[in-house]
């Protein structure tokens, strides 16, 4: 974020730089009503209000190149994919249910090309995202199921202790690798995520992720590849001795892509894909491909709009094909602060074949307020 991590389009948090503290706060509400098919035709209401503060250690006079981070969150409402669509990749990615909890916490460190973070972190900050998949709602487009679906890993809601560190190889290249706690303690037992226990069975999660900048003539491009490896012990061969205990070891690769293929003063066209792999027997999701388009600036007089198309397959294990959604979506800005952004999602076999669920047609309109 404020050290050697590459960004395709330099979205830089200059404002947040020039000040010792800064405070930023935001709201999103979804309301969520599935059309045809999944489980049953309903209407959910979600939120999520967010709280982030930022300490600059060179701005207030004391040492060079650190920055402590604190997040906190409220989510509260419905589950619309767990109550009434029945999807496994989740329509919108805001849905945790009812939590008030500190997400992020961390203090991060640059020295000349390496950067170190240490604390409790979410990996889908750093690690397997795109930023042009970040206009989509569905949950996939923001990190893969690969990922999502088959490990405990430290996103949200839930996130956990963990040692990052960044290395700028050259100007357009970057290495990024990281270790967290294996098994985030459960909001049962951590309601506001500061218990953070770490038992031997936990096991632990290792990442890499290589990034590199490049282009086609003067578009830019930002591309990524990612492997990583999980273990922990299952709950059910869980034994306090360990010696009779198995461990479960997951391993995967990803490889994200964003291109921007067309520009025009204020408007952009670009596109992103995902995808993802993991050959491991326990795994719910053994393949992912995600691919989309997005405009900016075509249809506000004021070019703060932005529309896309997308597509997420997520491959489903077990002999039950694959779940496959097709999200088409639009963002105007309204205000310096307030976003609206209708959203439609068909989604093709939810939670698989097996499953017996109707094809579902689901509409989201979200409202995104932010105070900086």
């Amino acid at each position: 974020m404020f050290g050697p991590t590459l960004s395709l389009f330099s979205q830089h948090t200059d404002s947040i730089l020039d000040r010792s503290i800064s405070v930023t706060a935001g709201y999103i509400s979804d309301n969520v009503k599935n059309i045809s098919g999944g489980i049953e035709q309903e209407y959910g209401y979600l939120g999520m209000a967010t709280f982030d503060l930022y300490f600059i250690s060179d701005k207030s006079g004391l040492w060079k190149n650190g920055v402590f981070y604190v997040k906190a969150v409220n989510t509260h409402g419905s589950v619309p994919s767990s109550e009434f669509i029945g999807d496994v990749q989740i329509v919108s990615n805001i849905e945790a249910g009812n939590h008030t909890y500190i997400q992020e916490m961390w203090y991060r460190h640059s020295s000349g090309r390496i950067e170190f973070t240490v604390g409790l972190q979410d990996l889908n900050s750093d690690f397997a995202n795109t930023e042009n998949g970040a206009l989509f709602l569905n949950s996939s487009f923001g990190v893969s199921p690969v990922i999502s679906g088959n490990i405990s890993a430290p996103i949200f809601p839930l996130t956990t202790i963990g040692l990052t560190a960044n290395w700028n190889l050259t100007g357009e290249s970057s290495l990024l690798m990281a270790l967290y706690d294996g098994r985030p303690s459960g909001f049962d037992t951590n309601p506001y995520n500061l218990r953070w226990n770490y038992h031997r069975g936990d096991g632990m999660l290792a990442i890499s992720e290589f990034q590199h900048i490049t282009g086609i003539k003067d578009n830019p491009g930002l591309y990524k590849l990612g492997i990583f490896a999980h273990n922990h012990i299952l709950e059910k061969n869980f034994s306090e001795n360990y010696q009779d205990s198995a461990y479960n070891n997951v391993v995967g690769l990803y490889i994200h892509g964003d291109q921007q293929i067309w520009t025009n003063n204020s408007k952009h066209v670009g596109f992103f894909f995902q995808g993802g792999i993991s050959p491991s027997e326990t795994v719910m999701h053994n393949s992912y491909l995600g691919l989309g388009i997005k405009a900016s600036g075509f249809l506000s007089r004021s070019y703060n709009d932005e529309i896309g198309l997308a597509i997420a397959r997520a491959g489903i294990t077990s002999g039950q094909g694959c779940e496959t959604t097709i999200e088409l979506t639009w963002k105007n800005k309204i205000h310096e602060k307030i976003s609206v952004q209708p959203d439609l999602q068909y989604i093709i076999h939810p939670s698989g074949r097996l499953s017996n669920l109707k094809n579902s047609l689901t509409g989201i309109i979200r409202i995104e307020i932010s105070i900086k």
